[in-house]
């Protein structure tokens, strides 16, 4: 990806993408983990399963404050 690219191509400016390409990733993520702790569950390790809910949840918090953070500075 350029690093010049200020919307003309994308129609979205570079920060905008950028925060917007974060939360498309922890969101993604979050569904990744979802598979692995089901495996851990089913290897019956907790302590793997529990990792990955740890992680899980912040990849949740990290797409929550991404999202509120373009929606500040898209309404604002």
């Amino acid at each position: 990806m350029s690093g010049n690219e200020s919307g003309q191509v994308t129609g979205t400016q570079d920060k905008d993408y950028n925060i917007i390409w974060f939360v498309e990733a922890c969101l993604s993520n979050a569904l990744r983990l979802e598979t692995y702790i089901a495996d851990a569950d089913r290897a019956g390790d907790s302590e793997l399963a529990d990792f990955f809910r740890r992680a899980q949840g912040a990849s949740h918090k990290g797409a929550e404050e991404g999202k509120e953070l373009l929606a500040r500075r898209l309404n604002g």
